[in-house]
């Protein structure tokens, strides 16, 4: 059950530090002290969620307002579950808001997700043939929304790693392409880098409006940032 977040206002932390220990790389301490001093993490798990990530499509949603009562959601590369566990409330996938209408929510991931009341998980590789067929039979018909926080496995390489989550998120955008209503959304990470000028012209193309924001909750030191295109035009 995910809990009303918390402000944390009014509380005072202490800074973590992490000795380092045999066997564990400096980069590694580095991550752990990071995550132990971070807030989000900290918010994360006492409001429910799996993981930070679910903030930043809160704080993406707050201001495009997609995930709307009685949308139907395509969460793609789901695990471990919290963009889902935000869409669910949202769209009121349990129906806990009365008089609202219901949406529906379906997450897909390569790997076993652990369940999500209110969401419709699946293991699914999306880029295999027919998944956007399939994906639109599990929803039941077109989707409203089709969102990625997907990220390829790291190389070590900032370029390489770039173009490789670059060309997931083009993956994305095709599928959402074959599986949203006209007047839809689209919300995908990418990192900046330079190679996502060809995403950003497939998307203009498509639909109506292309925004490229950095929420809140992506770390500063991250490269990262997010693509919300809407006003879905409808197949070419």
């Amino acid at each position: 059950m995910v809990k009303k977040p918390t402000s944390g206002r009014g509380q005072r932390d202490l800074k973590v530090k992490v000795k380092s220990a045999r066997g564990r790389k400096l980069s590694s301490t580095r991550w752990l002290e990071r995550q132990l001093n971070d807030p989000y993490v900290k918010r994360a798990k006492a409001d429910g969620y799996r993981g930070r990530a679910a903030y930043k499509i809160l704080e993406l949603d707050d201001k495009f307002r997609f995930l709307v009562p009685g949308a139907r959601v395509v969460d793609l590369g789901c695990a471990p579950g919290g963009w889902c566990q935000v869409a669910v409330s949202r769209v009121n996938a349990l129906g806990e808001k009365s008089g609202k209408a219901v949406g529906r929510v379906l997450g897909v991931d390569l790997q076993a997700v652990e369940p999500i009341a209110g969401a419709e998980i699946h293991q699914l590789d999306f880029l295999a043939e027919g998944a956007d067929d399939q994906v639109k039979t599990w929803l039941g018909g077109p989707a409203d929304v089709v969102m990625s926080d997907m990220a390829a496995a790291s190389s070590g390489h900032k370029q390489t790693d770039h173009i490789r989550i670059v060309a997931l998120c083009e993956a994305a955008a095709e599928l959402a392409f074959d599986v949203l209503e006209p007047g839809g959304t689209f919300v995908a990470k990418v990192l900046a880098g330079g190679a996502e000028g060809s995403l950003q012209t497939l998307l203009k193309q498509r639909f109506d409006s292309v925004a490229n924001v950095k929420p809140p909750a992506s770390r500063a030191d991250s490269s990262e940032k997010f693509v919300v295109a809407r006003g879905f035009r409808g197949p070419s």
